[in-house]
């Protein structure tokens, strides 16, 4: 980060910008969904307890908050949820363990889709034509215009681009685009206290994984010392650049 600061100044501190609203708006959609859901499905915890909220002051954790600005990989504070409001238990449960992950999926999607539109008139038709694979305009994985975008180094592309300021908004929809998708895989995972444990939970073994507290303490700091040491960067890598090749080959159709 120092290293990029003195090459790129203005680039970093931009990027650093995006970082945090990114960050914020990525987990607070996040937690928000969770109680929402819970709300539909019957049960008001989390609007009592003021967690319907888009105010960070609600929802973020510090320790997940500086884990997700150094290692990509964070939380926020759980939505208290008492399942037993739920109108129809197992279905409800599922419905509002999934909410979280499938808005982050929704909010990648529709980034992506953001960035596809602006790339047209960042671009022109010229350019575009002249790119063998429409998708590299978008894919922030392996797209070479992308990755100068996403490193601040603008000036690299200046001279092709048609509207040079759209750059700067794609990125911030590119960067939205990969924290979500990030977010949504991480939370896959069957691991307490992520969400996906609570849908394996139900959905797979009926709701027979009762883990006493002290088990579930012990497992999620076993994780998080794992997530810490970078153990499973490698994996979660490589599962977001195989979903988001596929969205960006989908989406780069329009064009």
């Amino acid at each position: 980060m120092l290293q990029e600061l003195r090459m790129d100044p203005g680039g970093t501190i931009i990027t650093l910008l995006y970082l945090a609203i990114c960050l914020l708006f990525s987990l607070i959609i996040h937690e928000c969904a969770h109680g929402y859901a819970a709300l539909k499905c019957g049960d008001s915890t989390a609007w009592w307890l003021g967690r319907l909220t888009l105010d960070p002051r609600k929802h973020l954790d510090p320790l997940g908050t500086i884990c997700m600005i150094f290692l990509r990989v964070g939380w926020a504070k759980p939505v208290p949820v008492n399942p037993r409001n739920f109108r129809h238990y197992r279905r409800d449960y599922i419905i509002v363990s999934l909410a979280g992950i499938v808005t982050n999926l929704l909010i990648c999607i529709l980034s992506l889709i953001i960035s596809a539109i602006l790339a047209k008139f960042i671009w022109g038709k010229e350019i575009v034509s002249q790119m063998g694979d429409k998708a590299l305009l978008i894919n922030i994985y392996e797209g070479f215009l992308p990755y100068y975008v996403y490193s601040g180094e603008l000036k690299a592309l200046a001279d092709y681009a048609q509207i040079p300021w759209l750059m700067y908004v794609q990125r911030l929809f590119l960067m939205l685009a990969q924290m979500n998708l990030g977010l949504a895989i991480f939370n896959l995972l069957p691991v307490p206290p992520l969400d996906g444990f609570r849908f394996m939970d139900q959905f797979v073994f009926k709701g027979r994984l009762a883990l006493s507290a002290q088990t579930m303490q012990t497992i999620h700091v076993v994780f998080l010392v794992i997530c810490m040491s970078g153990a499973l960067s490698g994996v979660l890598s490589a599962a977001n650049s195989a979903v988001m090749g596929a969205l960006t080959s989908v989406i780069s159709l329009i064009i």
